[in-house]
């Protein structure tokens, strides 16, 4: 089974930045990966995803144009480049990743692979 380890979260000012990283534990049976995140009284919304193979980005609403996924494939990591961040995107983040092809980027039901999460907290 493929372990994911989220880490990066913290305190981060508003108009800031932060960075998270997931390290999976291989990715030779992995076709994507993404983020979800759940905030206080909320349902896990989907923040993005990036088909691991090639490299193809996709992103929620609330989060275009300012968060960007990239991949390192040499360490099996997928990072979350979060800019100017508002207080609105406090949430504990996730990372997924299935061994699935034909998926729906923002189901969390096709994502299998599951990582504890890592706490995000914006101050204004």
């Amino acid at each position: 089974q493929v372990q994911l380890v989220e880490s990066g979260g913290g305190l981060v000012q508003a108009g800031g930045s932060m960075r998270l990283s997931c390290a999976a534990s291989d990715t030779f049976s992995i076709y994507h990966m993404g983020w979800f995140r759940q905030a206080p009284g909320k349902e896990r919304e989907f923040v993005g995803a990036m088909r691991w193979s090639t490299g193809n980005l996709y992103y929620g609403d609330s989060v275009k144009g300012r968060f960007t996924i990239s991949q390192d494939t040499t360490r099996n990591t997928m990072c979350l480049q979060m800019n100017s961040p508002k207080p609105e995107d406090r949430a504990v983040y996730y990372c997924e990743a299935t061994p699935y092809w034909e998926i729906s980027e923002n189901n969390p039901t096709d994502y299998p692979y599951w990582g504890q999460g890592t706490q995000v907290t914006v101050s204004s």
